[in-house]
């Protein structure tokens, strides 16, 4: 299973601001898919075969450092 990132969009926006959508990406910041909800993109990760991570705080979000995310 992959693992995959759940990040809202606009990325770097601030705190208070609306999320437009929210990206599916890989670890190389490739775009798997879009959808409206976080809730949506987890169940899309789960029924693609992905191990879905959200941020455990929105704007620290470096896929390198696995403190930033937790798996759902």
């Amino acid at each position: 299973m992959a693992a995959v990132y759940i990040e809202p969009r606009p990325k770097g926006r601030s705190e208070g601001t609306r999320i437009d959508d929210y990206v599916i990406e890989d670890g190389a910041d490739h775009v798997l898919g879009i959808t409206k909800t976080q809730h949506e993109a987890v169940h899309w990760a789960n029924e693609n075969g992905h191990l879905p991570h959200v941020a455990r705080v929105r704007h620290l979000n470096d896929k390198s450092r696995p403190e930033h995310w937790r798996a759902i």
